[in-house]
């Protein structure tokens, strides 16, 4: 089965309408930058690796401390992580 995901041919308007709000992706960041990222965001110490739940379409979810954590609570609300490169 041709998978156009995997074959790098679906671009990233498609990718952000695919599955809704049940598909997301996991990204590692600086802790110094969440706050770029979410108004709410509490002060995080400097120099530690944070990762972010996005949507498909790259808006951020939710602010996690490990990628198992994020990965959890993505589990939780019933939204599948997916690996993009």
């Amino acid at each position: 089965m041709f998978d156009p995901i995997a074959a790098g041919t679906m671009s990233p308007e498609s990718f952000a309408t695919l599955g809704g709000n049940r598909l997301a992706y996991i990204k590692a960041i600086r802790s110094e930058d969440a706050a770029f990222l979410y108004a709410e965001a509490p002060v995080l110490e400097p120099g530690h690796r944070v990762f972010v739940l996005h949507a498909a379409d790259g808006t951020p979810i939710l602010l996690a401390d490990s990628r198992e954590a994020a990965i959890a609570d993505a589990a939780q609300y019933e939204i599948e992580t997916v690996s993009v490169h």
